[in-house]
């Protein structure tokens, strides 16, 4: 007998919920831009106690990516990577403010119009 189904029956919900996953999730870039990227935070970050639970015991942390690595090579060759480099760029764009997000969802008091009345307006005859 054949088959009775044909494969790739899963309509992409792979890329779905590997999209979705949270256990891969680093901080947002605001929240790098306004806590992290403050010098006194910054230093804290970049001297951090040794912690056995983390890589490389905590030693080896890019700011910017948010990221812990094994050892001061690898976060060397991570900061002249493209990753890294690209990450800086997009850092040096201010942060979004929340009226600048609720103009572009359309609940900024820039696309709503004052009434008209009818007195002040012109008729043509």
């Amino acid at each position: 007998m054949g088959r009775v189904r044909r494969s790739r029956t899963h309509h992409a919900q792979r890329d779905v919920h590997r999209a979705s996953r949270t256990r891969a999730r680093t901080k947002d870039l605001d929240q790098i831009q306004l806590i992290d990227l403050d010098p006194k935070n910054r230093v804290a970050l970049e001297a951090q106690p040794i912690d056995l639970e983390k890589p490389g015991l905590g030693q080896h942390y890019c700011v910017e990516c948010a990221k812990y690595f094994e050892t001061d090579t690898a976060l060397q060759s991570h900061w002249r990577g493209k990753v890294h480099k690209r990450r800086c760029k997009i850092l040096k764009e201010p942060a979004y403010t929340i009226e600048e997000a609720e103009r572009a969802a359309g609940l900024g008091r820039e696309g709503k119009r004052t009434p008209i009345s009818t007195h002040a307006m012109p008729i043509d005859t």
